[in-house]
């Protein structure tokens, strides 16, 4: 198993990231990580106080080469988290995602190349592969790439990006592909969160359609855990899925939030849905079971353990919320969905 000194973690301020440096530092102590994140509004270097002390973190933009070379400087492996995630962001305005997920993403493989980076893992998702509704297949990593939305074209395009690096350049590049992910941090721009945080609020639950779209949702432990695995284990130019083997509808995650809290159903509030919305995405995980991976987190005790956190963080996620960036994304999002 591959073994590192210095690495490299970008968006290492946001949601998976922050929890991947905490998991990294807990399982691999003697490691010099430094966080390269731009804060947007989904960076907080607030995910990273209870660690900071034990890291390097650097301001910077992944699209701005004379950031990231510094950064660079002695690492051994990079972990790429840091990009525009939010699809419904994606669909209002693509060209942040664009310039992030595939610019960004060529300045960094091509600074990882000048600087003899012995490992790049590209944190890649899911919704790579498109919709499978309609289906009972789960998605593979030699199926073909089927993005729907500009978020998962840009992250399609990240891949091809990173590919093409280990084969025109021979650097040894992995891939993961994330189902959806929960857990502590997370930005409550996403449902789980967003839910959790209106239900506390007692505000509506806005779900999409009829709420039936199903979701692989992962607890971001298991996910950073799944991340360390294929980093140090996984085969030079393969893609490795990461997924709970749970599809869960939207109306059963609702539920089962607002059973955690005691309120009401009558909270639940069906919006108009998303433009070209994928109603199902389903991977299997096998590829990265065989490198002794394996979800530890069930949804019935990630969803419990997710509620309480944010009950207990009211402070930090009432910061978050009260940000212009949240609500004017949630105003000008939710009145054009009207």
């Amino acid at each position: 198993m591959a073994e590192f000194g210095r690495v490299l973690v970008t968006g290492g301020a946001g949601f998976i990231g922050s929890n991947f440096v905490r998991y990294a530092l807990g399982w691999h102590p003697a490691w010099d990580i430094v966080v390269l994140d731009k804060l947007t509004y989904a960076g907080n270097l607030e995910n990273l106080d209870d660690v900071r002390a034990r890291i390097t973190f650097r301001q910077g933009d992944i699209t701005e080469p004379d950031d990231v070379r510094p950064a660079m400087d002695g690492v051994d492996a990079v972990v790429h988290f840091a990009a525009e995630s939010h699809v419904d962001r994606s669909l209002y305005d693509p060209r942040p995602f664009v310039r992030t997920n595939v610019d960004g993403t060529l300045v960094l493989l091509e600074e990882a190349r000048r600087a003899g980076v012995a490992r790049f893992l590209h944190v890649s998702t899911d919704e790579v592969y498109g919709d499978l509704a309609g289906t009972d297949r789960h998605s593979h990593e030699d199926d073909p790439l089927h993005p729907r939305s500009p978020y998962a074209a840009s992250k399609t395009g990240a891949e091809h990006l990173v590919n093409s690096y280990g084969i025109s350049y021979g650097l040894d590049v992995v891939i993961t592909r994330g189902s959806n992910t929960y857990g502590p941090y997370q930005y409550p721009e996403k449902i789980i969160p967003l839910f959790i945080t209106n239900a506390l609020e007692d505000r509506p639950l806005p779900l999409y359609g009829n709420g039936a779209a199903v979701r692989d949702y992962l607890h971001v432990e298991d996910h950073a855990a799944g991340i360390d695995r294929v980093l140090h284990a996984g085969a030079a130019g393969q893609a490795y899925n990461l997924g709970a083997r749970e599809e869960i509808d939207g109306v059963t995650v609702a539920h089962a939030i607002l059973t955690q809290l005691g309120k009401p159903d009558t909270l639940l509030s069906f919006v108009p849905d998303r433009p070209g919305h994928d109603y199902r995405y389903s991977v299997d995980p096998s590829r990265a079971e065989a490198l002794g991976w394996r979800r530890r987190w069930s949804f019935s005790d990630g969803m419990a353990d997710t509620v309480r956190w944010y009950g207990a963080q009211e402070g930090w996620w009432r910061r978050v919320k009260e940000q212009l960036a949240f609500r004017a994304h949630e105003q000008a999002w939710y009145a054009a969905q009207r």
